[in-house]
């Protein structure tokens, strides 16, 4: 008998899990053959604790210090760079604001990415808090966490059965019974629920496709920040000594191994050119990946208020690894009736309940 069966092996399920295992004993069923397979293997991967609504904000807050310390710390320098052309001021201004942003100076904005085009860049402004998660090791640290306390974490295990009797019974391979069932699935969240009898929140796959770019110009571009179009109109991402963009895409789809758009990959890398000196004269490779939303755009978290055996941790909404450290210990205070740390209002804000009234 398993007290937690976690279905979904991405940074959702993982890291609830290793809060949980500290309570009893945890197995965590993932479908690929690899975990973080989805959203979790597609995410820009950046730590910004002022991006979001202010549930989304409390969770980043709270996630901070754990960010920076634990097993060394996940966190390295990068910086978020905010460029605003001359017909968006407003917008610019309320970015600033709501981002905790400062303006910059052109000169500034070129000294940190010198192939801005200063006849297209009217504003810029500058976060230096901003950093890169390292989100691979995050992953296997929390799945490590799980295995430590006694618990299993399993690939290529597709459910395809949930049955309720007096305790849960799921049907991935070979039968597994629980105690509690964890629904961590992603995109696929609301047809896990409705396998189990569980009225569906109104979880939406959004996609969001991504480019990789050789280094324009041959630059180094290791020591630029991210860039950031005002309204997050695109953006453009350092990596491995490439540069990543993304149109910043969120077209609704059905749940699947998401591929990029190509009319919308071509709009977005067309947006980022306008603000840039170098062409983008070839894509090496092209990606997407499905962010999860719920109705109101927060992220799901505690059980559900008609079955609490029942646990939602869904609708991370491309904030699931900033958010993953207070979001994994909410669910383990809600869970086992401790009281939360977050402030009651954001714990209200982030329940299940809320998407019944």
């Amino acid at each position: 008998m398993i007290d937690f069966l976690i279905i979904g092996g991405g940074i959702a399920g993982l890291s609830a899990g290793a809060r949980l295992s500290a309570h009893g004993s945890v197995t965590v069923l993932e479908a690929e053959d690899a975990l973080g397979y989805h959203a979790s293997g597609r995410s820009a991967a950046l730590f910004e604790q002022n991006y979001g609504l202010p549930p989304t904000v409390a969770l980043s807050q709270a996630s901070a210090e754990y960010h920076r310390s634990a097993n060394g710390g996940y966190l390295s320098p990068r910086g978020l760079l905010l460029i605003g052309g001359l017909d968006q001021r407003a917008a610019f201004e309320a970015d600033v604001r709501d981002l905790g942003m400062h303006e910059i100076t052109m000169d500034k904005a070129c000294a940190h990415v010198p192939i801005l085009n200063p006849d297209t860049v009217a504003f810029a402004a500058h976060h230096g808090e901003a950093q890169d998660i390292d989100t691979d090791r995050m992953l296997q640290d929390f799945a490590r966490a799980i295995r430590s306390n006694g618990g299993q974490v399993l690939t290529k295990r597709r459910v395809t059965g949930i049955t309720k009797e007096q305790h849960w019974q799921v049907e991935a391979g070979e039968m597994f019974e629980a105690r509690n069932l964890v629904n961590a699935a992603g995109a696929w969240a609301d047809q896990v629920a409705q396998m189990a009898g569980i009225a569906p929140i109104g979880i939406t796959p959004c996609r969001r496709s991504m480019a990789r770019l050789p280094a324009p110009g041959s630059h180094d571009v290791s020591g630029w920040p991210m860039m950031l179009g005002v309204g997050e109109s695109w953006y453009a991402k350092p990596d491995a000594g490439k540069l990543l963009v993304s149109p910043a895409d969120a077209d609704p789809v059905e749940p699947h191994d998401a591929y990029a758009d190509d009319i919308v990959l071509a709009e977005g890398l067309a947006r980022y050119e306008e603000y840039v000196t170098e062409p983008v004269t070839r894509v090496e490779t092209n990606w997407a990946g499905l962010r999860s939303f719920a109705p109101d755009k927060t992220l799901v978290l505690g059980p559900d208020p008609d079955q609490p055996s029942f646990v939602w941790v869904a609708g991370q909404g491309g904030y699931g690894f900033q958010t993953a450290p207070a979001a994994g210990q909410l669910v383990a205070d809600l869970v086992t009736g401790t009281a939360p740390e977050l402030a009651p209002d954001m714990v209200a804000a982030l329940r299940p309940e809320r998407l019944r009234r």
